[in-house]
This record gives structure tokens, sequence and C-alpha cells, in this order.
């Protein structure tokens, strides 16, 4: 009982508390926008319609990240996060009206999507950075595990609320539940108290940038997880773009979509739980090991396997990708100094998701060029095969995190 008590002691500190209420509360939102909005754009759309309102989230958020980098080294992440949150509050709400009382067009999808973009673009690295000053390192890790709990909480509630809704409702309404969660989270953050003393440098743009990319150079395991990871998220464009026109088509439509990304959710909680006792001693090569479930659910989407069959692998993809994202979280902000922990974090964001915008814009004609199947199979193959070659990077597998009192 006292070891379970210590593996949810970050929860004793009430900033963490705080954050972790209105995080939970969004994450279920943002469960529901992917298949509520997907569906939406499906009604009188295609594939590459979809692709192109992905894009239009995912182009913003890629050129913004690295100015959303040094604003948040710059300024109280608190606040940004709060301010990032309130615009993507004004944006889902905007979106879930204007669903619920007609039909947008593709080109407010977009935009909308594009506010939401420019939102997140300034929220992730103050979210990497706000970490570390609400908990001391010995709960760090508990720290990143809880919030991975979090998201994935999200996932798995978000999606099978969403899918009942679209099913039986308007995909707006969905829509719209996401715009308040948003709220929520901003309520969260407004009661949060973290002291925040603005740095005395008043060094230009550039400088600052350079720092942060001068940090993230000296360490190769660190760029090169980050290069790796740039075109694995291109290759997973597959899955986000062509798993929902699969559904629709071959396994019941929004019901089904959403039962895999609620399993793919069911996964990542249980390995958060996991990380919460587990700590590796060689964290980047558990993410990478364990990230190697992370492209399977592609191969039995495109055989049209039973939906019950994709969500066990969607299960295992989802505990995959949350090992992965706490051990990866918890090693930069062990291994980066605070004062720059955005900064590199924004690189990290921005090199991660620099070829996902190309990736959601070209699946659509690629795959009605040689067809989902080949499209599906040949990305999940290419993905594993990144995977691998991390882990034959040396500075990848033997980089050890300290030893526990």
């Amino acid at each position: 009982m006292m070891r379970l008590r210590s593996w949810f002691s970050p929860l004793k500190e009430r900033n963490f508390r705080l954050f972790f209420i209105g995080q939970t509360a969004s994450q279920i939102g943002s469960g529901m926008a992917p298949v509520a909005i997907v569906f939406a754009v499906l009604a009188h759309g295609s594939a590459s319609d979809v692709g192109f309102v992905l894009t239009a989230g995912l182009v913003p958020l890629v050129l913004l990240l690295l100015v959303g980098g040094v604003v948040g080294d710059r300024m109280s992440r608190r606040t940004l996060m709060l301010q990032s949150d309130a615009l993507r509050t004004v944006a889902e709400c905007t979106l879930g009206i204007w669903i619920l009382v007609g039909r947008p067009p593709l080109w407010g999808f977009m935009l909308l999507a594009a506010l939401m973009g420019v939102g997140q673009a300034f929220f992730s690295p103050a979210l990497t950075g706000i970490l570390p000053q609400m908990l001391d390192e010995r709960n760090l890790q508990q720290g990143n595990a809880l919030n991975g709990i979090s998201n994935s909480s999200g996932g798995i509630i978000g999606p099978a609320i969403a899918g009942i809704i679209v099913a039986v409702s308007n995909p707006g309404w969905a829509v719209l539940i996401d715009g308040f969660t948003y709220l929520m989270s901003v309520l969260s953050l407004w009661m949060i108290r973290i002291d925040w003393t603005a740095s005395e440098k008043s060094d230009t743009f550039f400088v600052l940038l350079r720092e942060g990319w001068r940090e993230l150079w000296t360490r190769s395991w660190l760029w090169s997880i980050i290069v790796q990871s740039a075109f694995i998220n291109a290759l997973f464009a597959s899955f986000v773009v062509l798993g929902p026109v699969v559904a629709k088509a071959s396994l019941g439509g929004a019901r089904a979509w959403g039962a895999i990304l609620a399993a793919e959710g069911a996964g990542a909680v249980v390995a958060g739980v996991i990380m919460l006792r587990l700590h590796p001693r060689r964290p980047l090569l558990a993410a990478c090991l364990w990230s190697l479930f992370f492209p399977v659910p592609m191969f039995f989407i495109a055989a049209r396997s039973p939906t019950i069959i994709i969500a066990i692998t969607a299960f295992l993809a989802g505990g995959g990708v949350t090992v992965f994202g706490v051990q990866w979280h918890t090693t930069l902000q062990r291994e980066i100094p605070s004062a720059i922990l955005s900064r590199v974090s924004a690189y990290d964001w921005f090199g991660s998701l620099a070829f996902f915008p190309l990736g959601t814009a070209i699946v659509g004609p690629v795959s009605a060029s040689i067809g989902i199947t080949t499209t599906l199979v040949g990305s999940g193959i290419l993905v594993m095969a990144l995977i691998l070659a991390a882990v034959a990077i040396p500075s990848v597998r033997q980089l050890r995190s300290p030893e526990r009192n």
C-alpha cells in the first residue's frame, strides 16, 4: 500500500493535481475531436479532404513550434499554456456550432483546424518545460506517467463517446463538447500558482534559437530520435487518414473507428500504470523496443480484419506509444537544463512533425494511385525499419537513467 501511494505521490502537489484534472478533461475532448471532425468531413467529402483538414492544422503547428519554444523559455509557461487553450476553446466551439447549424465548407474546417494548430504550437513546448517546475526529479517519471494516463484516458473515453454521438446524432455536439473541455483546462491553469522570474538576458530570437540548437546537436541520441520520428510520423499519416476510410467502408463506420481508438487509449492507460512502477535503466532502448507495436494496427486495417482484432493490436500500439512518451519526456527533462528546455522541446516537436503535414496531404492521392492496402502495409514496414535503425545507434542503446535511492 505504501508503494502504491508513492506511485501517485505527484498528485499530493496542489499545482500538479490541478494540472492533472484540467488536462484529463481536455484530453477527453481531444479524444472526441478526431472521430467527430473526420466523419463530419467524410459526410460530404473524401479521404483527400480529410488529409487537407489535417494538414491545415499541422502546417501552422510546425511553422510556429520554434517560436513557441522561445516564448516558453522567456515568459510564464503557465500563462502561455492558458492563452493557448483559450484560443483552442474558441476554435472548437465555433466549429462545433457551425457543424450543428449548417454544413461548413472545406475552407471552414481548414481555417479552424489551423487555429487549433497555432494553439498547440505554443502549448506543447511549454508543457514539457512546466512539469519540472511542479515536481522534483524523484517524482518526474511518475508525473510523466500520470500525464500519459491522463492523455490515454481521454483516448479511451473520448473516441467511444464520439463514436456513439456521430452514429446517433450530429458530430457537431462532440466537437462542441471538446471546446468546453479546453475551457476546463483554462480554469485549472488559471488556479495553478508557479513562481516565474523572467530572464534578464536580452538575446535576440535567433540567438535563443541557436542556444537550443547547440544543446540538441551535442547529443546524438536526441537528434537521431527526432530525425527518426520525422519519417515515422509522416508514414503514420496513412493510419490517421485511411483508417477512418476503411472503417466507414468495411467495418461499420464511426462506432468501429471509435472503438479502435478507445482500445488504443486503453493500452496507453495500462502502459502508463506500468510506468508508475518500472524505471528502465536504459530508457531510450526500452522506449524504442516498445514502440515496435506502434505500426502493427496498420497491417490489420489493411487486411480488413474484424474490428475486435484491430482493436487488440491498437491496444498494444497505444501501450508502446505511452512507454515511448514517458521515457522520452523524462529523459529530456533530466538531461536538458530547465532554462532551455522549452526550446529543445520545440526542436523535438518541430522535427518530429516536420513531414507529417506532407504525409497527410499526399496519403489520399497516393492511396488512390497504388491502393489503400499497399499504402498501409508499406507504411507499416517502413516504420518498423526506422525503429530498428534507431536501436542500432549506440547513444540510444546505452543512455542510462540515474540510480534511484
